[in-house]
């Protein structure tokens, strides 16, 4: 019995624990005791759904992680709980089309954007009606339109999906 329990644990030191697939739940706390961070780690890489609090306990931000950089579709927050902003990440960078909130919770404007940058078309709203559309290359404005009409002339609608 002696020989079979130390045969185990030089098993257990020397290869790990054979049910451990290191995917672990891991939280972070403020000092208030107040969650801070939450989610998996795989091999200590975050991984999975996440989600970030501010120092009053709020929910800051939302999504998944794949090897350790943020991807899909992620929620944003401020202090008060009110959404900021949401849209996808592809390995840790902005990307696609991204809606931003005003103080209120309206869609305030949305932009295509390529590595965290405007790469596209952004169309900008007051009180949820469409005020203008712009265009932008590598974070430049090349273009702004206010009407429909003239944004249709010299533009495909399908170049806003």
């Amino acid at each position: 019995m002696f020989v079979k329990s130390i045969f185990l644990l030089t098993i257990f030191l020397f290869i790990g624990n054979p049910t451990d697939d290191k995917n672990v739940y891991h939280k972070e706390f403020y000092e208030t005791g107040l969650t801070k961070a939450e989610g998996w780690l795989y091999n200590g890489k975050k991984s999975g759904y996440w989600r970030f609090y501010h120092a009053n306990g709020k929910l800051a931000e939302k999504g998944k992680y794949r090897n350790g950089l943020r991807v899909k579709y992620w929620y944003f927050y401020d202090k008060q709980g009110k959404k900021t902003s949401e849209g996808h990440f592809e390995n840790d960078n902005r990307a696609n089309w991204w809606l931003f909130y005003d103080k209120n919770g309206k869609i305030n404007h949305k932009c295509q954007l390529r590595n965290g940058i405007k790469n596209g078309y952004c169309l900008r709203y007051n009180n949820t009606k469409l005020t203008s559309a712009e265009k932008y290359k590598n974070g430049k404005k090349i273009k702004e339109w206010f009407s429909f009409s003239s944004f249709r002339r010299e533009n495909k609608l399908s170049d806003l999906k």
